[in-house]
C-alpha cells in the first residue's frame, strides 16, 4: 500500500522543467523579460561596485550579466523561429482550406 518515495532527479526535472518553459509562448516571453530585468540588476551593481577594491565581485557581476543576456536573446530568437514556424502552419492550412 505505501509506495517508497522517489528521488528528486535535477537533470530530468530540469530537463521537463526547460521544456515547459521553451514551448509555452507567454512563459518564454515572460522568461526573456525577467532575464533582461536581472540583467539590468547585476548592469547597475557592476558599475556602482569599485573594481579596483572588489574585482572578483565587479567580474562576477559583469559575467551574470552577460549570462542573463544570452539567455534573453537566445529565447528571443528562438520565440521568433516560432512564431515563424506556427505562421507557415497557418499559412499551409489557410491554403488547404480555399
Amino acid at each position: 500500500m505505501d509506495e517508497p518515495e522517489k528521488a528528486l532527479r535535477v537533470g530530468s526535472f530540469a530537463a521537463h522543467s526547460a521544456r515547459g518553459v521553451i514551448r509555452d509562448r507567454k512563459t518564454r516571453r515572460m522568461t526573456m523579460l525577467g532575464a533582461l530585468a536581472v540583467a539590468l540588476v547585476f548592469l547597475a551593481c557592476a558599475v556602482v561596485i569599485d573594481a579596483r577594491e572588489h574585482l572578483l565581485i565587479a567580474a562576477l557581476c559583469w559575467f551574470a550579466c552577460a549570462w542573463m543576456t544570452v539567455l534573453a536573446v537566445l529565447l528571443a530568437i528562438y520565440d521568433l523561429l516560432a512564431v515563424r514556424r506556427e505562421s507557415r502552419a497557418t499559412r499551409e492550412d489557410l491554403q488547404r482550406q480555399l
